[in-house]
């Protein structure tokens, strides 16, 4: 390794970085495109560029007219994500795709036209990209924020190229987010750090997932990171002399082994060591592994081999050596790691790989998606299935996930658990890799949900063991399980690591009492609307509820029931939503002329005759529109009675007296016409009509089997009846029944008169 090799591997974090040229350094777009063309050349010397010239071409023209904040050409911004993407080696569609991505967004270009002048693939990468644009960070719009990242995800699942593109856009946007707002810096470095840099990490891709965390610590913790700057450029040349005399120490030793090797030195970057200095309550100088070198050699024999030879040369610290080739991070990341006491007693860390590792390390996900065409292996694309282990999880959760915001929750929550993993192994020698701090039951969870459901114990090492009990690396676990158990505790909510664990325990819970918090969340919301006199039915359109649905973070009507049966939503809440909506609708409809036009005509003519015929309730004398009587007062013949005109639903009959009717908005009044009761009605037809009256008693044993006997002797078919009880001792008695009239009504009501206790009785009003 020559002199220059080892300065730039001896660069300050801030520097580490120094292989991708910042859009600062380019006045020119030419002058980036011809980086492009010439790190893709790089990787690959016969690659076909004219699909990239012509991409580069169309967005060059396409945004010709757009300027970026910091006053440069925009199709630098697209540029740069190209360049981003090349030295990951990806293929030209993703490269092209990178160009591309802002222009059907933000020119007339079309996602077909895309197709036709490039492929349906490349097509379908912008269109992925373009749907992810929108992803908003705040606390008030938390649903929103979910059901973005539910769409990345599903188009993660489509293409994972989608993702690397719009990890690209982010990291790119972060280098320049100087130009924006103070308070814009903040949410977009709190979204990366939150959401972009885990993702990135997920993915196994340390290039990009080291710079996010960095300038989102720049913007979130300006004073920190500038601090960390003073700190490690102060002592810059002594830092540098110490890593220099490791690697040639280190090197001259591997050499003398005959073990080919690349070796380098490095300072961990600022936000790795800010989170040390945070999680661990220790100063700068406290920082164990500051340093750090890099062995990378050609096959996992050499890195034992090497390991042996770094331990006879300096003294490792107890319980700081973690192989991760034997057991790869979830990730797919392997490495051997040690930390050693070096000379004048600095501790180091180092860390040893093969060259394919160190290329996955850096690319992760994309180190396989270079112009091969495909040429791995079996066991290559085997690995990288298995990175997408942790996606289909996410799948999972979204499939059995209606509330977005529990959604986010486990998301952010495993994305932060993902960091710190501990090893453990299943009876038959499985290896399971959990989060830190895991306990029997994540892991019971881990194998299965049905065996964590049926978990009653653990043997840990083949003892038995409390189930808060944390696991350690290396522990051999066996749970125990029995058909008698009735299930998981809620206590174990607290005491589980893993959101996995948390989920299924969740689900668990869910599943059982969804049913009782369905019927007592509809029962709720129906007496709320009843006690502010809102017509329910009016609300429960299709329309509404997917508004009220959206706000809420809820995918389907019976998971907004749950909610509020157990507790998590007001009804008052959903039911105002519901209403806003509703109110809405009217204001736009109100100028309907054919309702309008409707009414004038009645009232030119007699008063609307109301009757009920087989075929439906019918108007006589206004065109035979379609009438309906309204559940909320239920006139029955006899009663004095009004039309309502709705808007596209013919008209409803109420009572005069009924509330909804008596508290008509004024702008609503003019859709009142005159009604009366047909003379068929008293001439013989025998239908019948639901009355609904609530009856106040003093509470007694019987009271309500006096109430059903009047019925039964009147013979009256009751078809519904409901009872309330108050801390007083007055019982409110709902019945509804059907009957033929106002006379058989008065009839009832004066028998129920009598019934001992009764206190008073009275026809609902609305």
């Amino acid at each position: 390794m020559d002199s220059k090799q080892q300065q730039e591997d001896m660069n300050i974090v801030g520097d580490d970085f120094s292989d991708i040229t910042a859009p600062a350094d380019f006045t020119e777009p030419e002058i980036l495109y011809n980086k492009l063309i010439n790190t893709i050349q790089g990787y690959h010397p016969s690659a076909d560029i004219s699909m990239i010239e012509k991409a580069y071409d169309l967005a060059y023209n396409a945004h010709k007219d757009q300027k970026r904040k910091s006053g440069e050409p925009y199709i630098i911004h697209p540029l740069c994500v190209a360049i981003i993407l090349a030295e990951l080696e990806l293929d030209k569609e993703t490269i092209v795709a990178g160009i591309l991505h802002d222009v059907v967004e933000d020119t007339v270009l079309t996602t077909e036209q895309i197709t036709e002048l490039f492929s349906e693939e490349v097509a379908l990468l912008v269109d992925g990209v373009t749907k992810l644009t929108q992803l908003n960070y705040s606390k008030d719009k938390i649903e929103i924020q979910a059901e973005n990242l539910r769409k990345m995800f599903l188009a993660m699942a489509k293409d994972i190229r989608v993702i690397l593109i719009k990890l690209a856009d982010r990291l790119h946007n972060m280098r320049t987010l100087q130009y924006m707002k103070p308070e814009k810096q903040r949410e977009k470095a709190r979204e990366t750090m939150d959401i972009y840099a885990p993702i990135a990490q997920r993915l196994g891709i340390s290039k990009i997932k080291v710079e996010l965390d960095d300038l989102s610590l720049k913007y979130l913790e300006p004073e920190v990171y500038q601090g960390l700057i003073l700190k490690i450029a102060s002592k810059k040349s002594e830092r540098e002399s110490f890593i220099q005399s490791i690697v040639t120490e280190v090197k001259n030793h591997i050499i003398s082994s005959n073990i080919e090797a690349k070796i380098d030195g490095r300072v961990k970057h600022f936000f790795s060591i800010y989170k040390k200095m945070v999680n661990q309550n220790k100063t700068l100088d406290q920082i164990f592994d500051l340093f750090a070198v890099r062995i990378v050699v050609e096959s996992v024999k050499d890195c034992y081999a090497a390991l042996g030879v770094i331990h006879e040369m300096y003294k490792p610290i107890p319980g700081r050596f973690k192989d991760y080739i034997a057991m790869p991070k979830a990730n797919m990341y392997q490495s051997l790691h040690t930390t050693l006491i070096g000379p004048e007693g600095k501790p180091f860390e180092v860390q040893i790989r093969t060259y394919e590792m160190h290329r996955t390390a850096e690319y992760g996900i994309a180190a396989h998606w270079k112009y091969k065409e495909n040429q791995e292996g079996k066991n290559t694309r085997d690995r990288e299935e298995a990175k997408l282990t942790w996606l289909r999880q996410i799948l999972e959760w979204q499939r059995e996930m209606s509330d977005n915001k529990e959604f986010l929750s486990l998301l952010k929550s495993d994305l932060d658990l993902f960091s710190e993993s501990v090893y453990c192994f299943t009876p038959t020698g499985d290896v399971k890799n959990l989060p830190n701090g895991s306990t029997p039951i994540d892991f019971a969870y881990s194998i299965h949900s049905a065996v964590g459901n049926k978990m009653v114990g653990a043997r840990v090492n083949g003892k038995l063991v409390p189930i808060e009990y944390k696991i350690q690396n290396g522990d051999r676990i066996e749970i125990i399980t029995s058909q008698n158990s009735r299930g998981p505790s809620r206590d174990w909510l607290s005491i589980v690591k893993s959101t996995q664990a948390k989920n299924k325990i969740n689900q668990w819970f869910k599943a059982e009492l969804k049913e009782d918090n369905i019927n007592r969340g509809k029962d709720m919301i129906t007496t709320y609307c009843k006690n502010k006199n809102i017509v329910l039915s009016d609300l429960l359109k299709t329309e509404f509820m997917a508004k009220a649905m959206r706000k809420y973070g809820f995918r389907d009507w019976d998971s907004v029931y749950a909610a509020v049966g157990h507790g998590g939503l007001k009804e008052g809440q959903i039911v105002n939503k519901l209403l806003e909506e509703y109110k809405k609708k009217q204001k736009k409809d109100i100028t309907d002329e054919k309702v309008l036009e409707t009414i004038a005509e009645v009232r030119d003519n007699k008063p609307a005759s109301v009757v009920k015929s087989k075929n439906g309730i019918v108007v006589e004398g206004i065109h035979d529109v379609a009438v309906r009587f309204s559940k909320c007062c239920s006139p029955v013949p006899g009663d004095e009675i009004i039309g309502f005109v709705t808007r596209g639903r013919g008209v409803s009959i109420h009572r005069t007296d009924c509330i909804n009717v008596m508290n008509l908005p004024e702008e609503d009044r003019v859709r009142l016409i005159d009604a009366e009761w047909s003379m068929l009605v008293d001439k013989g037809m025998n239908d019948l009509y639901t009355a609904e009256i609530k009856i106040y008693a003093n509470n007694r044993n019987g009271i309500l089997l006096d109430v059903s006997k009047i019925f039964t002797e009147s013979k009256i078919d009751v078809t519904s009846m409901t009872v309330r009880t108050s801390k007083q001792g007055t019982a409110t008695i709902n019945v509804a029944f059907e009957i033929h009239g106002v006379e058989q009504l008065k009839i009832i009501v004066g028998k129920i008169r009598n019934i001992e206790s009764v206190l008073d009785i009275e026809r609902t009003t609305g």
